[in-house]
């Protein structure tokens, strides 16, 4: 494993403001622009899943692997407006430069992550150079598919083919691993008018979690660690995860789902 290593996932939700001017949608409520954004994606592309330029991020979650060990994290807007929170994330790749792990971040994150910074002005050589800052960034950078600067874990588990694409839930719960346990996120924005910012950040550090999971399970596979490494880093997991009573929750579940399976048994 190329240490650091950073694994995140975002949670996000429809920029009304930014829809009602690409709209031209300036004199209804929120609650009406919200319903003519959804009709004229829905006559666009047949769901309401918006254009990613529209997904305010309102918390990116990650998980943090180095020499010291493992530590989550979340950056939300209970404590941050949304260029606050991208500001804090982008400083990471100024410091270090990671391994990127992502579920779907080829696809989805890490556009929204582009579309979003620029749209507050900011800037992020680190995470955004192919090479006309940095030469060695050329050939080994986080933009391009089949580098590893970002492994995109849904991407290579499908071989780079998108009919092979599998779901973060399914993938995590067939390798025994709890996955999203009915977790809603089309629920985030009630989350966020009722202030439930603790729910919004735990789920996305579950999303977090299996998909470092699944990271292990995969350089297992390709030989990159051995089975008593990836041993090594699941203890690891299992004990840093009791210090972190949010997720209590998860451990149970990891344990309860692993016992249905032939492997990922996390030692306690």
């Amino acid at each position: 494993m190329q240490a650091p290593v950073l694994v995140f996932d975002l949670e996000t939700t429809t920029d009304l403001t930014a829809g009602a001017h690409l709209h031209q949608l300036h004199d209804l409520s929120p609650e009406s622009t919200e319903m003519a954004l959804n009709k004229l994606r829905r006559q666009e592309s047949g769901t309401d899943f918006q254009r990613l330029p529209l997904h305010e991020i309102v918390n990116i979650s990650g998980l943090w692997s180095d020499e010291h060990g493992i530590k989550l994290f979340s950056f939300s807007q209970s404590d941050h407006d949304e260029a606050g929170l991208l500001t804090k994330f982008l400083s990471i790749f100024d410091k270090r430069r990671p391994t990127l792990i992502s579920w779907n971040g080829s696809q989805f994150d890490l556009p929204v992550i582009l579309f979003r910074a620029m749209y507050h002005g900011l800037s992020a050589p680190a995470l955004f150079d192919q090479g006309e800052i940095d030469q060695r960034t050329r050939y080994n950078n986080y933009q391009n598919r089949y580098h590893h600067r970002h492994i995109d874990m849904m991407d290579v588990m499908s071989m780079f083919n998108h009919k092979n694409f599998q779901k973060l839930d399914n993938i995590a719960r067939l390798l025994g691993f709890p996955g999203k346990k009915g977790r809603e996120t089309y629920r985030i924005p009630e989350y966020m008018q009722a202030g439930q910012w603790s729910t919004i950040m735990e789920d996305c550090e579950v999303d977090v979690l299996n998909t470092w999971l699944i990271y292990l399970r995969w350089l297992l596979l390709k030989g990159q660690i051995t089975s008593t490494m990836h041993q090594q880093w699941i203890e690891q997991t299992h004990a840093y995860l009791l210090t972190q009573p949010q997720h209590q929750t998860f451990l149970a579940d990891w344990q309860n789902m692993a016992a249905h399976t032939p492997f990922a048994q996390p030692n306690t």
